[in-house]
């Protein structure tokens, strides 16, 4: 393992010193890969086109991040940044020198890597989302058509997922073998779901029994490891202790924080497709208007943006996490009924005025 983390070492040396001219667009890549845009903008934009696409994002996007948790407590994947200055392999000479970005210094474990990950898991939703309507095609244009547009759909995939993995090198969070296991972990995840058909019909209940049992499951291995004086959390006093700026750790890149956040949004999505609103606008007349949707994916990008402006308490790690919960939670609720429901009553207030 150290001679692979050494050989991880170099290249991050070569991308820091030969991609200088590339650095916002790597940092952009790394933002771009962040599993928190499936949130705030994949699905409010997919939800609102295809409501099964939304629904399935969401369950491969709390389920990918869940698996790579557990992943991670479990293949206790150091971080570059850290295991320079911790290695014994360099005992006659310096450590390696690797530059620090603000967005570097995160606090789980290293392997796999989270944002290759979601990356790699929505991605894959979207496309074969994309290709299974051009897939009833049969004419022969139309075949090579779709033909045409899987290869060009793939390569937009396989560039994007690159483009990530490089970019989480080159900021020295992740070793190249981290990126490349979060990628294929995560198509996995994808790739299971689209032999789960029975979650577009879950209930509230069903959505709350998940929630339970994920959040149940890693609270118990997290206890039951700590009973054995093993401290999954080793790696937070690691990232405070070799971070170069303090400023930069981050209370929301903790593992728990994580998991908080996933189990929020799916609670909320199950809250919002079992809600009157939810059937009174996107199973109604409107729902299969153009105008409706498009006003839907406006009304719903522009008001999860505000979200951001909303600033969680840190100063209490419980409190923090409660209020991640809730604010997860109203981030899908806003999308699939909420924004729904606001924009269906305002067209049939319009209609009844023009009548």
């Amino acid at each position: 393992m150290d001679l692979l983390h050494s050989n991880g070492v170099l290249i991050i040396q070569h991308l820091q010193r030969d991609y200088r001219a590339y650095q916002d667009f790597l940092n952009f890549m790394s933002h771009v890969g962040d599993p928190r845009n499936i949130f705030s903008i994949y699905f409010p934009l997919w939800f609102q086109l295809n409501q099964v696409v939304g629904t399935k994002m969401i369950w491969v996007a709390v389920i990918g991040d869940w698996f790579n948790l557990i992943f991670k407590w479990i293949l206790f994947g150091h971080r570059p940044y850290w295991w320079v200055q911790e290695t014994m392999i360099y005992p006659n000479q310096s450590s390696p020198c690797l530059e620090q970005f603000p967005i570097t210094c995160e606090t789980g474990p290293g392997s796999p890597s989270g944002h290759a990950m979601g990356s790699s898991c929505v991605w894959y939703v979207m496309v074969t989302a994309a290709l299974s309507y051009t897939v009833r095609w049969k004419d022969k244009s139309a075949v090579t058509l779709h033909r045409l547009t899987w290869s060009f759909l793939w390569s937009i995939f396989w560039i994007i997922q690159i483009s990530v993995c490089i970019s989480r090198v080159f900021i020295a969070t992740h070793f190249p073998h981290q990126v490349v296991l979060g990628v294929f972990a995560g198509i996995l995840v994808a790739e299971a779901f689209e032999h789960t058909p029975a979650i577009q019909t879950a209930s509230l209940r069903m959505y709350i029994k998940t929630n339970l049992f994920l959040f149940i499951f890693a609270l118990g291995f997290y206890l039951s490891l700590k009973l054995l004086d093993i401290d999954l959390l080793w790696s937070v006093p690691k990232a405070k202790k070799w971070c170069a700026n303090p400023d930069w750790i981050n209370i929301d890149t903790t593992p728990f924080a994580g998991l908080v956040r996933n189990l929020g949004a799916l609670f909320g999505l199950g809250l919002g497709i079992n809600s009157e609103m939810f059937i009174m606008s996107c199973k109604g007349k409107n729902s299969c208007r153009i105008s409706f949707r498009i006003l839907c994916i406006a009304a719903s990008l522009a008001t999860l943006q505000l979200y951001n402006f909303v600033k969680i308490p840190t100063h209490t790690e419980y409190l923090f996490y409660i209020l991640s919960f809730c604010k997860s939670a109203a981030m899908p609720l806003t999308v699939v009924a909420l924004v729904p429901y606001c924009v269906h009553s305002l067209m049939r207030t319009t209609e009844k005025k023009l009548n």
